[in-house]
């Protein structure tokens, strides 16, 4: 279950045509906090991996550092209750920050970057598993199409996420007092769109009005592994 196939597609055009791509980005979840004095080095690292063409990047602010003094202008409890989904799926009590999720399947504290670009480069190397995915924007709606060379034995959840590419905060209080830290591609929307069971190929049309950038993950239920994914810039 734990394998993969991403394709990529970018567009701000209000109509592109699709293509299943070759090329298989690698996503990298950061789980991260105005709060945490530990993450502005993984921030900067993170910058660095969302440059990268094969890397499909997405930082997720938590809430749980709230207490000490500043609340995280991007914190979300959603985000706090995915992170913490992926420590249960590991069998973990405990959650961190800075923390990176590898294709939904591996997890790193952020600032170790030498493995993190060692799982990035064993995905980029690993066989495809079949799964493909292509999306476009058209008029006020996002069009996703998906396909799988056999049946899969549990469902894939279909995720949209909206992010913004460039953030800058300036942190009045807490650990982090004081600072002005540039936040890339912050994740402001997750949700589940559909869910597929991989039977027969995907097609859907969501209403999606805005041009943000957008990021679809297909990934297993309870934060399995995520299966592909595809982004629109």
């Amino acid at each position: 279950m734990r394998c993969f196939l991403y394709s990529l597609l970018a567009g701000w055009t209000m109509f592109a045509a699709p293509a299943f791509a070759a090329d298989r980005p690698v996503v990298i979840e950061l789980f991260t906090s105005q709060g945490c004095p530990s993450c502005p080095p993984a921030d900067g690292f993170f910058e660095q991996l969302a440059a990268r063409d094969d890397v499909l990047a997405l930082s997720l602010h938590v809430d749980y550092w709230d207490y000490i003094g500043w609340k995280d202008t991007f914190g979300s409890p959603a985000h706090t209750a995915r992170q913490r989904g992926y420590a249960a799926a590991a069998g973990r009590k405990m959650v961190y920050t800075p923390q990176i999720i590898v294709n939904g399947a591996d997890q790193v504290v952020g600032t170790r970057y030498r493995e993190v670009t060692d799982l990035i480069d064993k995905y980029l190397a690993a066989p495809e598993n079949g799964i493909a995915v292509q999306v476009r924007r058209e008029g006020g709606q996002v069009h996703l199409e998906a396909r799988s060379e056999s049946p899969r034995e549990m469902p894939l959840m279909v995720q949209f996420a909206r992010y913004m590419p460039k953030a800058t905060v300036e942190i009045e209080r807490g650990e982090n007092a004081g600072r002005t830290i540039t936040y890339t591609n912050v994740v402001t929307d997750l949700v589940k769109v559909a869910e597929w069971d991989t039977q027969k190929p995907l097609t859907l049309d969501i209403d999606w009005p805005d041009d943000a950038p957008l990021a679809v993950l297909l990934q297993y239920p309870d934060q399995g592994t995520i299966e592909a994914a595809a982004e629109l810039r």
